[in-house]
């Protein structure tokens, strides 16, 4: 098939590669447009762009979907297909021009976690699996009939940014499959229950606040799923530390949320309204990311302190 591919951040470059390596033309990529970024306001091009130049491929960076000029571009390319990862919203009148419109890879297993940030969400609500969704496109945001899907656990140990590895390197191959598939007229689409729909909607760094008073259970998956942006949050004699990996301690003491009741050489364990919270990975204000062993060196606190929202 002739396609017309469209993308911007990393998680969308295996994809892109594994069309590339596929048996079918690559007519273009569609990405977001160079930012200034970093202390010297540097133009940067996105991944996908970066991907696509060294692969020399035609590189589409509209401002707006919706332009006349664009449009006329895609319908005098006349792609068979759009194939979409981690992009904008498609506007109707885009998703119209080629033979068989737009089709998404999204990392959650819809109808579940429909929006921006479903990695983060699914394991800040503590789900047990996740997994990616090939769906058509529609122009209600992630509703289209589903073509395929695949599933992966999510471990314990596991925070976003492995979940995303994880989703990206494997619906790459998902994704060539059912572009064959839509070729050989050897698939069955499966209408979303909408009934059982569920939001992952864009993440702010205001939600990393760790309200000590929540379960342990809690604040974990908070900062397993926020990380490693934006980051779980808490505040230590005035100074913001950020925690990025944790595990917990199924048992209590008589001490109020965020008081320090562990405290050796190789362990912090703070209590929280049920359970001890156990950092393992960690940033102090000011200083880099530290496993807890290496935090703790220079660490000023005792027990009997606390932690702060």
């Amino acid at each position: 098939m002739k396609i017309i591919f469209m993308g911007t951040p990393d998680f969308a470059c295996p994809a892109l590669k594994a069309i590339v390596r596929s048996g079918h033309k690559l007519l273009g990529v569609v990405t977001g447009e160079d930012k200034r970024q970093g202390r010297g306001r540097k133009l940067r091009e996105t991944p996908v762009k970066k991907l696509a130049k060294e692969n020399n491929l035609q590189v589409f960076q509209p401002a707006s979907l919706k332009s006349e000029s664009f449009l006329k571009q895609m319908q005098d390319i006349s792609p068979d297909i759009f194939v979409v990862v981690a992009f904008r919203i498609l506007p109707r009148e885009l998703i119209n021009i080629p033979k068989f419109g737009a089709i998404n890879l999204h990392a959650s297993l819809l109808p579940k976690y429909r929006g921006a940030a479903p990695i983060n969400w699914a394991i800040i609500n503590g789900e047990k699996e996740t997994g990616n969704t090939i769906f058509q496109i529609k122009p209600k945001v992630d509703t289209g009939d589903i073509l395929f899907q695949q599933k992966i656990e999510i471990g314990e140990d596991d925070i976003a940014g492995t979940i995303h590895d994880k989703l990206s390197e494997i619906g790459a191959p998902a994704l060539v499959k059912v572009l064959d598939d839509l070729e050989n007229q050897n698939i069955k689409p499966l209408i979303q229950n909408n009934e059982k729909a569920t939001k992952a909607p864009k993440i702010f760094p205001e939600l990393g606040k760790i309200n000590w008073n929540n379960d342990a259970i809690s604040i974990k998956n908070l900062v397993h799923g926020l990380s490693p942006w934006p980051a779980a949050v808490s505040k230590f004699n005035n100074k913001r530390i950020k925690f990025f990996q944790a595990e917990i301690l199924d048992t209590d003491t008589q001490n109020s949320a965020g008081t320090i009741v562990i405290l050796d050489k190789v362990k912090i364990g703070i209590q929280t309204g049920k359970g001890i919270f156990l950092p393992l990975l960690i940033q102090s204000e000011g200083k880099k990311t530290m496993k807890i062993v290496d935090f703790l060196k220079g660490f000023q606190g005792k027990i009997g302190d606390r932690f702060v929202i």
